[in-house]
């Protein structure tokens, strides 16, 4: 199935997007086209659109992630940019999204199905993305999950279970269940 186009008149629908923080100084020189009723603000272009807003995540309908150029601070006013070809279908019953973990940044994240790099991806909608990331997070920061666990060094068990999470539909009760012994 071809993926769908999406323009300045379809953008804001049932979409989820990763946005690209660039400097104000991007659009001095540009027009507003839009302004939502939250206030935020949209410049259209034939490549792509701006976004000049303070808030992102769930917009509306919508899965509006913005990748900051340095540390982001919820509730300040930013601008993002995001080609037309950056944007995908979402709903949240459809299994869409897939997760990866930056072992390195120690940071989680959830992409569009339509994203990935023909890799095999174990694909969950929003609920069941949104729950697995709360999960990998306490996983990765804590360390009470492990309490009754039997291991040897636990980063080790934290990449094996974080691994198992991601690849498998098992639950994490099912995961930690290997490594009781």
């Amino acid at each position: 199935m071809a993926k769908k186009t999406y323009s300045k008149y379809n953008f804001h629908s049932h979409t989820f997007c990763i946005w690209k923080e660039v400097p104000f100084a991007d659009i001095k020189d540009l027009k507003i086209n839009y302004t939502s009723q939250s206030g935020s603000q949209y410049i259209f272009s034939p490549e792509g659109l701006f976004r000049i807003s303070n808030h992102w995540g769930r917009v509306a309908n919508c899965h509006w992630r913005l990748i900051p150029l340095n540390e982001f601070k919820s509730q300040s006013t930013t601008v993002g940019f995001a080609n037309w070809s950056d944007f995908y279908s979402n709903d949240d019953a459809s299994k869409l999204f897939f997760i990866q973990v930056d072992w390195d940044l120690k940071e989680v994240n959830f992409y569009h199905k339509d994203s990935a790099q023909k890799e095999k991806v174990i694909l969950r909608n929003a609920k069941d993305t949104a729950k697995n990331i709360r999960t990998i997070k306490e996983v990765m920061l804590q360390t009470d999950w492990a309490k009754y666990l039997i291991y040897t060094d636990l980063e080790v068990l934290r990449k094996e279970v974080i691994t198992a999470l991601i690849t498998t539909n098992k639950s994490f009760v099912e995961v930690k269940k290997a490594y009781l012994g």
